[in-house]
């Protein structure tokens, strides 16, 4: 998929060879605080996920490039509820531009992307997991008609 910016910017799902590029970018995340790690020595586990996703019909990975260079990722999840009538919502996470990339229009690409897919599987929401602290990040989300409609609380099980 090619945005409104030209042959500059191409969303498409990520592949294996992809894996090192994104773990790059989550590692380079100073705010996320999710203890990312470019180390060699985590790739099995970062190989691991990417596998389960892979191997997922609900959930995928994809990647933005700008002229052939990836430079931004994000996860969807398509989840089934009970609530709201049996409807469908795509969960979009791991939203993620590379810093010497943001301003160019990627994020608002990618962000497009995302509500396409969601309008194509039936999914009655687009649903997005942003951590508190990114204030910048809110804002460009409610720029795009994204609402806080509820309030998320985490459970760490580890």
């Amino acid at each position: 998929m090619t945005g409104n910016n030209g042959p500059r910017i191409k969303i498409r799902p990520a592949r294996s060879d992809d894996l090192v590029l994104i773990v790059e970018m989550l590692a380079a995340d100073t705010i996320g605080g999710h203890s990312d790690s470019a180390d060699p020595a985590a790739a099995d586990g970062y190989r691991r996920a990417f596998e389960r996703i892979a191997e997922s019909p609900n959930e995928e990975i994809h990647v933005a490039e700008w002229d052939g260079i990836v430079v931004g990722t994000f996860t969807t999840a398509l989840l089934t509820t009970l609530s709201s009538r049996g409807a469908r919502h795509m969960l979009v996470q791991t939203v993620q531009v590379r810093s010497d990339f943001r301003g160019k229009g990627i994020g608002h690409e990618m962000m497009k992307c995302c509500i396409e897919l969601a309008r194509e599987a039936g999914a009655a929401s687009l649903d997005l997991r942003t951590n508190k602290l990114r204030k910048d990040a809110h804002r460009f989300y409610e720029r795009l008609g994204f609402g806080q409609t509820h309030y998320g609380y985490k459970l760490s099980l580890e």
